[in-house]
């Protein structure tokens, strides 16, 4: 697919009112929106409705973990909300991930939508795995984890800007979406793997996921459009 503008802001609000108003304010400048999954546990999955009507793509990051007929059921319901993408963590398998892509092709009635498949989250370092019981390192685990993606039909995978040339190099097919974005001067927050993103789109990135240094900016409307003439001016040196 072509992307034009790879910024995906996530709305991390607490209403669907306000979800709706910043969308309308920075839609100018992203080239689509996150709900995660404060929105939708809380106003619930009709906001992916009320932000379609925007005509931009929407990003519903449910990430879906559960056995394959729940995750089957829940992708198809967010697809029928007008989804075009739905999240679902690789570890949960690959028969997992394959419900989930049929459930979301079924519920988006011949409407382009596709899964991205969730490898390790980016507030997760190496140390954190190894208390897991896990001894790969996240670059290990991510380049694992894509193969698995792909050959489930994702479309994508949702990694740290650390891993995406470990994602193209072995699933070039796949979309890669990266969360963790900071543009210089912000703090990175709850995010441990992060770049800027200059580096990201240097490093292959096709979708940004940025947050609160546009949504919690004093003037996300400025933020945004500051972020997205870097981003354009990264692209056309890429």
């Amino acid at each position: 697919m072509v992307i034009t503008n790879p910024i995906i802001v996530a709305l991390d609000v607490a209403t669907a009112e306000e979800a709706v108003a910043l969308a309308q304010t920075v839609a100018g400048h992203v080239g689509g929106f996150k709900v995660g999954l404060g929105l939708l546990h809380g106003p619930g999955p009709g906001v992916v409705d009320a932000l379609a009507m925007l005509d931009k793509p929407v990003f519903a990051d449910a990430k879906l973990h559960d056995i394959p007929s729940q995750v089957e059921a829940a992708a198809r319901r967010l697809g029928a909300h007008g989804a075009r993408w739905v999240t679902a963590h690789v570890s949960g398998g690959a028969a997992m991930l394959e419900a989930a892509v049929s459930g979301l092709s079924a519920g988006a009635g011949g409407a382009a939508a596709g899964v991205l498949g969730v490898s390790v989250l980016t507030s997760l370092e190496h140390g954190d795995l190894r208390r897991l019981g896990i001894e790969r390192t996240p670059g290990e685990l991510v380049s694992k984890m894509a193969k698995v993606a792909a050959a489930a039909g994702c479309e994508g995978v949702v990694c740290s800007p650390r891993e995406l040339v470990v994602v193209g190099s072995v699933a070039p097919g796949l979309l890669r979406c990266t969360p963790g974005i900071r543009p210089v001067g912000t703090g990175d927050d709850d995010q441990a793997r992060t770049a800027t993103p200059e580096v990201a789109v240097a490093r292959g990135a096709d979708l940004l996921v940025i947050g609160r240094p546009i949504t919690r900016a004093d003037d996300p409307e400025a933020a945004a459009a500051g972020i997205a003439a870097a981003v354009l001016r990264a692209t056309d040196t890429a």
